[in-house]
């Protein structure tokens, strides 16, 4: 089972403080505060990691799908935006584009659906709406 971490220290109250994230891979390290994740500061917030993770996830799970099916993708591409309301996380909006030879559009977008059902963190979050606008690229 991979297991994997990440450590979030938070300094202060909720408006004035700031915090740091970091990986425990060291692959990335980095401020947040309020106004980064509530306005518009500078510095990350856990919701756009969120949507980092699950554009990942997406992209790789729609890939394997894709090739099990036997059309092995040359790209894909996924922005996922993650929607904070009242304390929670009620939609989530994946945009991605694929560039697949050999595929027609009705199979791409069955197996995209297919790839938003079950990657890992679909899987997660289903307690969101999970949105999906697939787009074949020619």
């Amino acid at each position: 089972m991979a297991m994997r971490s990440a450590n979030a220290v938070w300094e202060g109250d909720l408006k004035g403080g700031k915090g740091t994230m970091k990986m425990k891979s060291g692959a990335w390290e980095g401020p947040f505060t309020f106004a980064s994740r509530f306005e518009e500061g500078k510095g990350t917030n856990p919701e756009e990691l969120v949507a980092a993770a699950h554009a990942g996830c997406f992209s790789m799970a729609f890939s394997n799908e894709l090739s099990k099916a036997g059309h092995i993708p040359t790209k894909v591409s996924t922005t996922a935006k993650v929607y904070l309301e009242n304390a929670t996380i009620g939609v989530i909006e994946l945009e991605s584009e694929g560039i697949v030879p050999g595929i027609d559009e009705k199979k791409f977008q069955e197996i995209a659906e297919g790839a938003r059902k079950n990657c890992p963190i679909s899987k997660l979050y289903a307690g969101a709406q999970i949105k999906l606008n697939a787009k074949l690229v020619k």
